[in-house]
């Protein structure tokens, strides 16, 4: 006997309506996109349940790339028996005798099917007193065990689980529309775009890139970091703005205090402009309120003014040191620490206003006609199509 599935468990999909399909196919697709370096594994879903058939594949490589698919609520390794009392019986009793650090234990029976004929809680205490009478050095625990054996019994088989190891929760990458993600090269941009797919948004991206004041490293580094991004979902494009000359033309002949604001202005209507042209529906950034000059209260106000498209700020509220926290866990920071500049540092004003209005911003605009310019970078955009590398490899490694 050996574990011969994963169990999904979907979470917030499962509050979902009339729509839930749609959830749970998207979950499966990202699922088998992420198992695709593993071609004999198949992933089926049932009313109420996904699960991963490993045919003969080892499991944990498998559990850890299912743990990085957004709308997981939880994964478990399961025996998949016939719904025969005996059968349930003897796998039961080979979860808990192949559990390391075990003293006790709880069964916990969910009878789907109504026609077997033992019901839930007589079919816990036949299961409980078959492991104890069968082990020695157990004991029983209803409310804290050092480990909870779940036994599934539904219409097409019964599955027993011992362990649930945590997914990533949240909504399936794809179910909530596109964004393009304002990514800078820095820490915060990164762990904004993993919160946004989080909530099921396909991501784009967009970098201004300002040679040769920025390097070709600092642009590695965002193909790198949306590289990393696809962990958690699929291939990513990235749309390469050309920014020198229009950054430049800003810095020259905008008064210093307001040239910041108006950069950003400037970065929101060339992605406006994206959007328009790629059908996505919002932006996201990584702004947190406070943090720097440009995200003060009045700063996004008067930045904000060029677009009427939302604007996803996943990082708003929080501190500097959960950012970094999450950057860490999800592999962002080392790539984000690179010593490689981006656009946004390399003009820094000596006193940027923290504080700008709208109706100033506007009047120094106004003495410029830049329409040409944004024209003229709109149509220099670079666009690189950003797969998940390991993935690849990974195939390429079964195949030799």
């Amino acid at each position: 006997m050996q574990y011969d599935h994963i169990l999904i468990r979907y979470g917030e999909i499962a509050l979902k309506g009339k729509n839930r399909k749609k959830f749970i196919v998207q979950l499966q697709n990202n699922i088998r996109r992420k198992l695709k370096a593993f071609p004999e594994v198949t992933v089926k879903r049932t009313q109420g349940r996904m699960f991963v058939l490993l045919n003969g594949y080892e499991p944990d490589p498998i559990i850890q790339r299912c743990s990085e698919v957004f709308g997981i609520q939880s994964l478990s390794l399961a025996v998949k028996v016939r719904n025969d009392e005996e059968e349930i019986k003897q796998a039961a009793l080979w979860a808990l005798n192949n559990s390391d650090n075990v003293n006790s234990f709880k069964v916990s029976v969910k009878r789907i099917d109504k026609n077997f004929p033992v019901r839930s809680q007589d079919m816990n205490q036949v299961l409980g007193g078959h492991l104890l009478s069968n082990t020695t050095g157990y004991t029983v625990d209803v409310h804290q065990p050092d480990l909870e054996i779940k036994v599934e019994i539904r219409t097409e088989a019964t599955y027993i689980t011992s362990s649930i190891i945590p997914g990533l929760g949240g909504l399936p990458v794809g179910t909530s529309g596109k964004s393009l993600l304002l990514l800078s090269g820095g820490i915060d941009s990164p762990v904004s775009g993993y919160l946004a797919m989080k909530r099921g948004v396909q991501l784009e991206a967009i970098h201004f890139h300002s040679p040769p004041f920025t390097s070709e490293r600092s642009k590695q580094k965002v193909m790198d970091l949306a590289e990393q991004l696809t962990e958690y979902g699929n291939s990513i494009k990235v749309h390469v703005v050309p920014f020198t000359k229009l950054q430049q033309h800003i810095f020259r002949e905008m008064p210093d205090g307001y040239a910041m604001t108006i950069m950003r202005r400037m970065m929101l209507r060339i992605s406006e402009q994206v959007c328009k042209n790629e059908s996505i529906l919002s932006m996201t950034n990584g702004e947190s309120l406070g943090q720097v000059a440009s995200q003060t209260m009045e700063s996004m106000n008067a930045i904000n003014e060029v677009t009427n498209y939302p604007i996803i700020r996943p990082l708003v509220a929080m501190d500097k040191n959960d950012i970094i926290n999450i950057s860490r866990k999800i592999d962002t920071y080392d790539i984000s620490i690179r010593p490689y500049e981006d656009c946004c540092t390399i003009f820094v004003p000596k006193s940027p206003k923290t504080k700008p209005t709208r109706e100033k911003v506007s009047m120094f605009e106004s003495q410029e006609d830049f329409s040409a310019l944004i024209e003229e970078t709109i149509n220099g955009i670079e666009v690189v199509k950003i797969t998940n590398q390991s993935d690849a490899k990974k195939e390429f490694e079964d195949l030799l």
